[in-house]
């Protein structure tokens, strides 16, 4: 279990700045959709990229899966192209499929487009899955 101290330290400490897309919210829209056709997508701002810390047995079953131990926590919702999360929201993505162009985080039903700026950082799995929306 996750403790306060080490959730704190995931959403509000330091952590390797990324540059994420720097052009327009449309223009990334356009790159993601000829990228990923028909794939539900979610702009994101103030994101952060989350490395797990996992064991050699967890990351061989998420590759197994065709996943990657790293999952994304935006403070703010853009857009969402399904209308599941409201502008302002926050989000937490399942596990990563791909992380392309460095600025689009992939699973497996979502592409979430990461505008401007944010910070990758290194986390447990108990700390990065605890948040929940109620």
């Amino acid at each position: 279990m996750a403790t306060l101290d080490e959730i704190s330290r995931l959403l509000y400490g330091a952590g390797e700045e990324v540059t994420g897309w720097n052009s327009t919210q449309e223009d990334l829209i356009a790159v993601a959709a000829k990228t990923f056709p028909g794939k539900a997508f979610c702009v994101v701002r103030q994101w952060i990229l989350i490395d797990l810390t996992v064991n050699s047995d967890e990351k061989e079953k998420l590759t197994g899966l065709g996943l990657f131990p790293a999952t994304l926590f935006a403070h703010e919702v853009v857009l969402d192209s399904k209308g599941r999360f409201q502008p302002g929201m926050w989000v937490r993505s399942n596990f990563g499929k791909s992380f392309t162009e460095g600025c689009m985080f992939e699973t497996k039903s979502t592409v979430y487009l990461l505008c401007g700026a944010g910070l990758r950082k290194e986390a447990s799995v108990g700390a990065a899955f605890s948040m929940k929306a109620c």
